[in-house]
């Protein structure tokens, strides 16, 4: 069996970039523990002024589009190139486990088993839209642990996007060849949300298609109110698997970066990160608080018969349930 480790370990180890070390707080932060907890917390504070100087990229993209691979072939080449990459990938839990059922260190093999990458498949355990609650404390570590990079992948293109804008600094959505339904069909949020889109797989027949899509995304683009007014949001074509596009794309990446650090506005979108986080914090603990209150917990099985035979309303069920928490219903 493992030393079970103390604060000044995982502090001292992830200070000298120890892949193996950082597994191992991310698996503590992740305990429901209440002394791995008190640990955790204490290790997040030390570390706090070691983090915020990573390129924080979320990515996420439509079933098929092949994020995984997309991902691969990108972190390969940052690390080429010297950087240190994290890839925090969020996987769908499984309903009877909890546990990751994608294995996304499996299909990135190549990037694995390079000194300069990390790469941690996180189970969301039914989480909106696959974020993990831990997310955000396993990007942090990631930064302490010295890795300049961090992407975190989502699991599709839907309601946790938002969620994920909130952690990171540039937002990259992958769409396949041939727009046209693809384009109506998405939720216009997601275009709202993307710094930049990238066509994946553009090479072989699919590159004609590809340029199309290419140019009604820049149209959909121009057409959108953007998300900042130093950023102009645009679409490019990339193939992961020929590995072309890619340095076009992360060209477009440097100048984000240089309109993002330009003006205080890096430090205000970093004080924008840490409130959103403090305040899903204060959600997510309220929401575990209320759950596992002992009064709720007796009562539930009775209020759940009740709105089961019609005898109950949602509302009066929900009021009687937040007063046993000791709070009052809005």
């Amino acid at each position: 069996m493992a030393r079970r480790l103390g604060l000044e370990d995982y502090v001292t180890g992830l200070a000298r970039g120890d892949r193996g070390l950082l597994a191992r707080a991310i698996t503590l932060i992740e305990s429901s523990r209440p002394d791995d907890r008190l640990i955790a917390r204490g290790l997040l504070d030390a570390i706090m002024p070691r983090t915020g100087g990573a390129r924080r990229i979320g990515i996420s993209g439509v079933p098929g589009v092949g994020k995984s691979s997309f991902i691969e072939a990108l972190g390969t080449r940052l690390c080429d190139a010297g950087h240190r990459v994290a890839v925090i990938a969020v996987d769908p839990s499984s309903t009877i486990s909890g546990g990751s059922i994608l294995g996304d260190k499996a299909r990135m093999n190549r990037l694995a088993q390079r000194d300069e990458a990390f790469i941690r498949p996180s189970p969301s355990a039914r989480s909106l839209g696959g974020v993990a609650r831990r997310s955000r404390e396993t990007l942090l570590l990631c930064e302490a642990a010295g890795f300049d990079v961090v992407l975190v992948e989502t699991v599709g293109v839907g309601q946790s996007e938002t969620l994920v804008e909130e952690m990171v600094d540039l937002f990259l959505v992958l769409m396949l060849p041939g727009a046209g339904d693809e384009l109506q069909g998405i939720k216009k949020g997601i275009l709202e949300l993307a710094d930049i889109i990238a066509v994946n797989k553009a090479d072989g027949d699919n590159l004609a298609r590809a340029r199309e899509a290419q140019a009604e995304y820049a149209t959909a683009l121009r057409y959108q109110r953007p998300k900042y007014d130093w950023w102009r949001p645009r679409s490019l074509m990339v193939s992961a698997r020929e590995g072309t596009g890619l340095d076009q794309l992360w060209q477009a990446v440097d100048e984000h970066r240089a309109a993002l650090e330009s003006d205080d506005n890096l430090a205000r979108l970093r004080r924008s990160q840490l409130m959103a986080w403090t305040r899903r914090e204060i959600e997510d603990s309220l929401l575990e608080s209320f759950k596992n209150h002992p009064r709720v917990k007796a009562r539930l099985p009775e209020l759940e018969a009740a709105l089961e035979d019609g005898r109950l309303s949602p509302s009066s069920a929900a009021e009687t349930l937040l007063a046993d928490f000791g709070l009052d219903a809005v």
